[in-house]
């Protein structure tokens, strides 16, 4: 069954499994922070770098599989499959946002 996610979430992951890297960057704040695979991104250029590199790197898609909301985060688990060792994985995405832009993601 599908998990209704909030729009902007929702928007995010589309464009995520479109490796839209405009629109995936559009989601966030300018000074967003993001944590994947123990190293932080700060800002939307080191976020968009590390998109692009990701993208070149393991060509993934993401199914979200659930969603709750914890301490003023929305925690989506997900599916992640892709070109790289162990895949698939299901990781968890703890979105935190400030209006409606992602101030911060962490992946893990």
């Amino acid at each position: 069954m599908p998990v209704t996610l909030p729009p902007a979430i929702t928007a995010y992951f589309a464009a995520t499994n479109a490796h839209d890297v405009p629109v995936m960057i559009a989601a966030f704040s300018e000074n967003a922070v993001v944590e994947d695979e123990k190293e932080q991104h700060r800002g939307r250029e080191a976020i968009r770098a590390w998109m692009n590199e990701t993208i070149a790197k393991d060509d993934f898609h993401v199914e979200p599989t659930n969603v709750a909301d914890e301490d003023g985060k929305t925690i989506v688990t997900a599916l992640v499959s892709g070109s790289f060792p162990g895949s698939p994985v299901s990781l968890r995405h703890s979105f935190t946002f400030a209006g409606a832009k992602i101030v911060r993601l962490q992946i893990g």
